[in-house]
């Protein structure tokens, strides 16, 4: 195997990528290839949130010691931003603990920021915890919240 011929412009973009991953590293980010990390540095910086640097639980805090979820879209694949793989009363209720903010991106580019609380999600948080229920108690797989509902209900705090 032989390199590509576009390994010249992938050397010379590189300096740039490292860079972004030696900040992303002090936002608390590390790897910013993975679990959307760049666009997560962009959201923290913008919000003057601060990553938790925890796996379970919640992804932000602010300076107050406010807990909150953040969540991203790519609008050009998507128009819903997906929720917990294994959504249950347990999560349920930590989600009502806390506010929520959802970045939309068209690729990369990021096209808004908005802020929602928990009581202007309750809709989603009752219809998760009724499905639960009537499942007999099993968990659900990654409910939605569309972009729609959180243009039309949410606090735009970036454009």
């Amino acid at each position: 195997m032989s390199p590509h011929s576009d390994k010249i412009k992938l050397d010379r973009l590189f300096p740039a990528i490292r860079q972004y991953q030696a900040l992303a590293t002090q936002h608390g980010i590390d790897d910013i290839f993975q679990d959307n990390g760049g666009k997560l540095l962009q959201i923290l910086i913008l919000t003057g949130l601060k990553a938790t640097r925890k796996r379970e639980g919640n992804d932000a805090i602010d300076e107050d010691g406010n807990e909150y979820e953040l969540k991203s879209v790519n609008a050009l694949l998507t128009k819903s931003f997906s929720t917990h793989h294994h959504m249950n009363p347990t999560i349920i209720a930590k989600y009502r603990r806390v506010t929520w903010v959802f970045a939309i991106y068209e690729g990369i580019e990021l096209q808004s920021i908005y802020r929602l609380t928990p009581d202007q999600l309750e809709p989603y948080f009752t219809k998760w915890e009724n499905k639960w229920q009537e499942s007999g108690g099993k968990d659900i797989n990654n409910p939605k919240i569309p972009v729609s509902f959180v243009i039309t209900h949410g606090t735009r705090l970036v454009t």
